[in-house]
């Protein structure tokens, strides 16, 4: 397997994805706060999208380039003068259309996240989100297909599923060659400190992620990094946190 690049952004601050608003304008606009942004998530396979079709008419917003693998590719160049970390979270009942996203993430020098977080019927439904996280199997067969390509890869995950032990899961990805996992710890914020100390990945913490508080307690609980989804385009939140991140992580988040 291709050697891959250590995972390391600073400030440890991400920007968590928001379907059909985190493109590279986003991004653009929290790179002075943020070391990292999390573009997507992204439909891939024909299932992912006309799922993601299904949510538009109920109103929710979601990326439906006609390629969009081609839009992933044009999303990063688009980045390539931003002082950010790049990453795209991906969607795909299939799991070649990954590897294909995984290539060009890898030659733009950007992660590639696996979607195993959302809970939508639409998109659990055809084996996405929620779903791909119960089959730790193929979530780890997904994570190892990219980690061949060479990409800097990982998984977006939630806490309070049952059925779901994220710290045996996050062991199961790190030997499928996962390098981060981006735990959205929803109530559960002591899961954490679960993952963390099982495994050697980047761990970044989701949920919640406002002021010095939150970030406080996400780093007594063992995280690399933090990251902020709703109020990600809110310059009053972001510099707070960022500010919080400096106090008490203050380098970048890599192991």
């Amino acid at each position: 397997m291709p050697s891959t690049p250590p995972v390391s952004f600073a400030p440890p601050l991400a920007l968590a994805s928001l379907s059909g608003e985190a493109d590279a304008d986003w991004a653009r606009a929290g790179a002075e706060y943020a070391g990292a942004a999390f573009l997507g998530g992204i439909a891939l396979d024909e299932d992912a999208r006309a799922a993601a079709r299904e949510l538009v008419e109920r109103d929710r917003t979601e990326f439906l380039p006609d390629d969009p693998i081609a839009f992933i590719d044009d999303q990063l160049a688009a980045l390539e003068d931003v002082p950010i970390q790049p990453a795209f979270n991906v969607r795909s009942a299939t799991v070649d259309p990954v590897v294909d996203a995984a290539r060009i993430c890898r030659d733009r020098d950007a992660y590639l996240e696996i979607n195993a977080h959302c809970r939508q019927d639409e998109l659990c439904a055809i084996g996405c989100g929620e779903t791909l996280l119960k089959d730790g199997e193929r979530l780890a067969r997904y994570v190892d297909r990219a980690a061949a390509t060479g990409v800097t890869v990982g998984a977006k995950v939630r806490a309070e599923v049952p059925g779901v032990g994220l710290a045996d899961l996050a062991r199961d990805l790190e030997t499928a060659g996962a390098d981060f996992v981006h735990v959205d710890a929803m109530d559960s914020e002591s899961v954490i400190a679960d993952v963390a100390d099982a495994t050697d990945l980047v761990v970044i913490a989701n949920n919640g992620v406002r002021d010095d508080e939150t970030v406080r307690e996400y780093v007594e609980y063992g995280a690399d990094a933090v990251s902020v989804g709703r109020p990600s385009d809110n310059p009053v939140v972001l510099e707070r946190v960022r500010d919080a991140v400096e106090r008490h992580l203050g380098v970048a988040a890599s192991r």
